[in-house]
Parts: C-alpha cells; structure tokens; sequence
C-alpha cells in the first residue's frame, strides 16, 4: 500500500531553507551523495515544453576554491581599490565553503524552440529562467535537508568567460547562479514575514 503523502511535508522541508553564512570545509555527506543529489534535481525539475534546459556543474575542493579566485580576480579590476576590502571578505566566506553548484541554461535548447514555436519566442528565454529557479531551489532545499548549509550568489555574467574557459563549459551555456554549500558553522536567524493576507488574494471560495 502507498504511503499517503501530505503538502505539509513539503512546506516543512521548505522551511529548513534557509541562506547559511558563513560555511567550512565539513560535508556531513559524501561527495557522490550531494553528486547524486543534483543528478536527481537536473532530472526532476519541471521545464517549458520538457525543454530540459537546465545544465549543472559541481565543483570541489580545489576547484571549488579556484572559482572564488577568479571571481575575486574579476571583481578587483571593476570594484575601487579603497572599496574592496568588504568584497574581498565575502568572497574568502565562499572560498572557506567545501564546494559550488554552477547552474546554467543550455541556450541552444532554447533558441531551437523559439525557431520551431515562434508565438512563443519572446517567452522561452523566462520559462528557461523559471526552471532553473526550481533546480536551484530544489538543490538548496535537499542539501539543507541532508544536514549541508548554502547560499546562493550571482557573480554572472562577470566571470562567464573564465569560468567556460576554465572548466571547457560549452559557448551556449549561459551561466545563471552559484550555489555555495557547505558544513554549518551556524544556524539561520529568525525570519521576518510580510503580512500574508496582504500578499494571497482568494477569489470565488
């Protein structure tokens, strides 16, 4: 007999999503693990037209650690120099985490429907952004549930180039976030809610 599944089990996963700052090198898990973890996430997540535009890149240890290099390389040549001290901490916050979740769109999935559905065109670009919305949460969400702590950043399109350089990601990838994970040095704060009748609208019920 099937077990009876309820929404509250996905709210209550859900709300152990939270952003963890700062994170170590301490994985509670195996790297296969959290490897399997963005296989199944990739496979599962909803997509337009089952485009499955979504691409991810892991990245560990030292890789992980050469990212946030090029990332702080990159920035120093657009950020004032008296000003980038506070950037250059946040950046060794990322670097101190074990790894990094590279999420992208493979463009020409995309481009390929906006040809073969031209009503549509305008909108394939968003609806590949809506998906990778979904992978990413849900990454976030089974790796906060297996004991991980992360954050998402947004470094792209800066450090595009270097990164397809570095890791030979193909030219059509478009790099869209990056998740850093981590062991928990610490726990979330409280979280503040707007009111939600304010924000949810029932109609006809």
């Amino acid at each position: 007999m099937a077990t009876k599944l309820s929404a509250d089990l996905l709210f209550q996963l859900a709300k152990v999503r939270r952003s963890i700052y700062p994170l170590n090198k301490e994985l509670p898990i195996s790297t296969t693990r959290i490897h399997e973890i963005v296989k199944e996430a990739t496979l599962h997540t909803p997509s337009s037209f089952n485009a499955q535009t979504n691409r991810a890149v892991v990245l560990f240890g030292g890789e992980h650690e050469k990212l946030w290099d090029i990332t702080s390389d990159t920035l120093k040549a657009v950020v004032p120099e008296d000003q980038f001290k506070a950037t250059a901490d946040k950046l060794a916050l990322f670097k101190g985490a074990a790894g990094t979740v590279l999420f992208f769109e493979d463009t020409t999935v995309t481009k390929g429907l906006q040809g073969k559905f031209p009503l549509y065109a305008d909108r394939f670009p968003q609806w590949a952004i809506h998906s990778l919305g979904m992978e990413q949460f849900l990454i976030w969400t089974a790796l906060e549930v297996e004991g991980l702590g992360a954050n998402l950043q947004h470094y792209n399109p800066l450090i595009d180039a270097k990164v397809a350089e570095t890791w030979k990601v193909p030219e059509t990838w478009r790099l869209d976030a990056q998740l850093v994970f981590g062991g928990k040095t610490s726990e979330a704060g409280p979280k503040e809610f707007q009111n939600i009748d304010e924000r949810v609208k029932v109609h006809g019920a």
